[in-house]
């Protein structure tokens, strides 16, 4: 089947319909001596008006001069094409012709190969540069059943009738977790430890990013994860009495360490002085070696001592490194870390576990690292630890790659002993225990209960080793630490506010005493 176009060029319908392709190196675009000579006097004529327009109107700036000017020459060159004698260039127009031809082609060859040139792309190879471009960015960092579900519901529902329904179903769910109709809708969903007001949560977050008047955008994940949080918060912020946090990526970037000018150390000593325990909660581990965590933290230990804070305040501050493998505290005199004996803080299951089922684990958790890093064509280097084992990629790599060898162990390993598989962004690891175990150890060695305690964290993926947490605590799932320091403000805002209604209760109460 052929199509008749104008000038009676034939075309066939099947290659207007054959996918658009790209040759392996296309040729550079050819443009006539003819073309190229009318363009630069339309160019030169265009500049010269404008020029004249400028000084009209008293403007004193000097114009450039083009950079061609295709000018009457005073030799003439005799040439054999018609078309080239027509236009009467001189040889060095010409010669410029070609150089610029010439230059035009080199770098139409290094953009479509560019690893000939390491000044443009740097040193990365060609590949995982190109698909760190195409690729759809942050794609597998939200994963979420409820959330996914939320944003389905916006198919046949208003963002407003969502919520309305949202906030019904986990009422229910928290009276029957079991067989709640949430639970028949998301099977993978957990426990609510705290009710959730989304209507409201919805209409403050809608004042001012106006989701309900949009007519064809939905809200998206990112949007609806943040409804979530700010219900979360209004609901934790009256009985709060532990928050904990994720380090990289929630408290400071990713291979940062706490420094003297980040935000969140004022956060942080305005809850310890809110009667608030908070407690890092990190992969990070280092037995026997309190001043590597000390290294990580340094702005902050710094700032208490600084501040020089009494020891009731830093005492509600803990780290627990290696995901549940070792706790922290600050020492009262110099404002230190030291590991709080195990026998202090550690429940009976963790007790249970034995040193030659653990090296089993990480010696199978190796080998799975190893074999999928094999299959991906991915070179790394591995780091062994007591407690912990992962593999660093050496050459460039994508986040895709490393989400694919973290769920390959997390699925294939069999242990006699927790453990957690993740992605960590720049590396995959396998520890030994998870945040879970880790913070139920913490909230009874604190005395605290699971809807007293929040866990502030950025992997709450199918590989995200923030996900366990959800079995112990509420949580909130932030994408970096600009939006920790955004939702913890708002949490202290609700803190301050419920102590102040709190006085004013208990001042009611004195006034009704006296008046009896």
């Amino acid at each position: 089947m052929a199509m008749q176009l104008s000038g009676s060029i034939n075309v066939k319908m099947s290659t207007l319909l054959t996918p658009f392709s790209v040759p392996a190196h296309p040729s550079p675009p050819i443009m006539s001596v003819r073309d190229r000579s009318y363009r630069q006097r339309r160019q030169h004529n265009r500049q010269s008006v404008s020029t004249a327009a400028q000084q009209g109107e008293g403007l004193q700036q000097q114009q450039p001069q083009p950079p061609f000017i295709n000018t009457r020459p005073k030799s003439r060159t005799i040439l054999t094409d018609p078309a080239l004698a027509e236009m009467s260039l001189s040889e060095e127009e010409i010669e410029a012709d070609m150089a610029s031809a010439a230059k035009t082609a080199s770098l139409w060859e290094l953009l479509n190969n560019p690893e000939q040139d390491g000044t443009i792309f740097g040193n990365r190879a060609r590949s995982a540069t190109d698909a760190n471009v195409l690729r759809r960015k942050g794609h597998l960092k939200e994963q979420d059943f409820l959330i996914d579900f939320m944003r389905r519901m916006h198919e046949t529902h208003s963002c407003l009738e969502v919520m309305t329904k949202m906030e019904k179903w986990v009422n229910e769910h928290r009276k029957d977790p079991l067989r709640s109709r949430l639970k028949r809708l998301v099977p993978q969903l957990g426990q609510f430890f705290t009710p959730l007001h989304l209507v409201d949560a919805f209409l403050e977050y809608d004042e001012v990013f106006k989701l309900s008047r949009r007519k064809f955008i939905p809200p998206n994940f990112a949007e609806l994860r943040h409804v979530v949080n700010i219900a979360q918060i209004h609901a934790s912020a009256k009985n709060l009495r532990l928050i904990t946090f994720d380090a990289d990526g929630t408290l400071y970037a990713d291979g940062c360490h706490f420094e003297q000018d980040n935000a969140m150390i004022a956060h942080i000593i305005n809850l310890l002085q809110c009667d608030i325990h908070v407690a890092i909660v990190t992969a990070a581990g280092y037995p026997g070696e309190a001043h590597k965590f000390e290294g990580r933290l340094a702005g902050l230990l710094g700032s208490f001592r600084k501040l020089n804070l009494p020891a009731e305040v830093t005492d509600r501050f803990h780290v627990m490194g290696g995901e549940c493998n070792y706790l922290l505290r600050v020492t009262p005199e110099d404002k230190r870390l030291e590991f709080v004996p195990d026998e202090e803080w550690k429940t009976e299951e963790m007790c249970r576990w034995h040193e030659d089922d653990i090296q089993y684990m990480l010696d199978g958790a190796e080998m799975l690292l190893m074999k999928g890093a094999k299959r991906l064509e991915l070179e790394v280097s591995v780091m062994r630890k007591p407690r912990s084992v992962g593999i660093i990629p050496i050459s460039p790599t994508i986040y895709e790659v490393l989400e694919d060898i973290a769920l390959s162990a997390q699925t294939q390993l069999v242990a006699n002993v927790p453990f957690c598989a993740f992605n960590g962004g720049n590396d995959v690891f396998v520890d030994c225990g998870n945040k879970s175990l880790g913070l139920q150890a913490l909230m009874t060695f604190l005395g605290i209960q699971p809807h007293e305690t929040l866990h502030v964290g950025d992997r709450f993926t199918l590989s995200g080793n923030d996900s366990a947490t959800r079995d112990m605590c509420s949580v909130l799932w932030v994408a970096d630490p600009n939006e920790t320091g955004f939702f913890v403000r708002l949490l202290l805002k609700d803190i301050a506010r419920s102590s102040l209604e709190a006085q004013h209760e208990q001042t009611m109460r004195r006034k009704l005493l006296l008046d009896v």
